[in-house]
């Protein structure tokens, strides 16, 4: 049930996301793009880190970028067929060395991430490191454009988030004791309220009123069922 929610949510979001990005001419106004979640948003993100969880050999990449660029796909990924169809470039990932430009937006995505810090703990970028890589990415461009220029973008941004699926599947592959010291239900409540933190967290994020009570109202079933 907790999995179904979560997906639900993520449709719902990226669903609209993909509306707002396509409605504008970028040439004029273009509207940013900036990315969290797992290996199915990770463009390269771990090829920076010191981890097992990576895609940098073949055949990843090999029929598109024909050379494994660290994404878990033979090709793109997911948020960069939106880019592409927003006439947007394609969103760099933040580790990239000799990324500065973030106008156009970027990507925090780390194959293995969770919601909870603990999912793959010090193999991956958990959703709260992606959250502080975000804040300092806004604190940047607040400095470099100024601050009413910086808000307007944040306004105006798209924030795709696809994260949650792991901390369910970290505890099931693994010698976890987690159930020794949470209920289903608890553990549960303890991703889905992470998931909820960081969508109220996110500068320049505005969810219509209704989603955010369809959320905890689905959030408050997920953990009752």
């Amino acid at each position: 049930m907790a999995r179904l929610v979560l997906l639900w949510c993520f449709f719902i979001f990226t669903a609209t996301s993909v509306h707002r990005v396509c409605s504008r001419s970028p040439q004029k106004d273009h509207t940013a793009l900036f990315v969290f979640g797992d290996s199915l948003y990770d463009p390269g993100n771990n090829n920076y880190i010191d981890t097992i969880i990576k895609a940098n050999y073949y055949p990843y990449g090999e029929t598109f970028f024909k050379y494994p660029t660290g994404r878990f796909s033979d090709g793109r990924i997911i948020a960069d067929f939106i880019a592409e169809f927003a006439n947007l470039p394609l969103i760099p990932p933040y580790l990239q060395p000799g990324n500065h430009e973030f106008t156009y937006g970027v990507n925090f995505a780390s194959a293995g991430a969770g919601a909870l810090s603990e999912t793959y703990q010090g193999f991956v970028i958990d959703l709260k490191t992606q959250l502080s890589y975000f804040k300092k990415v806004a604190k940047l461009m607040r400095k470099e454009l100024g601050d009413a220029e910086a808000t307007v973008i944040f306004s105006k941004a798209v924030y795709l988030i696809n994260i949650g699926g792991n901390d369910y599947i970290s505890f099931l592959t693994s010698n976890s004791t987690v159930f020794q010291s949470s209920s289903k239900q608890e553990y549960i409540a303890m991703v889905m309220g992470n998931l909820t933190e960081a969508s109220f967290g996110l500068s320049g994020v505005s969810f219509p009123p209704r989603w955010l009570a369809d959320f905890q109202l689905e959030k408050s079933a997920a953990v009752e069922g």
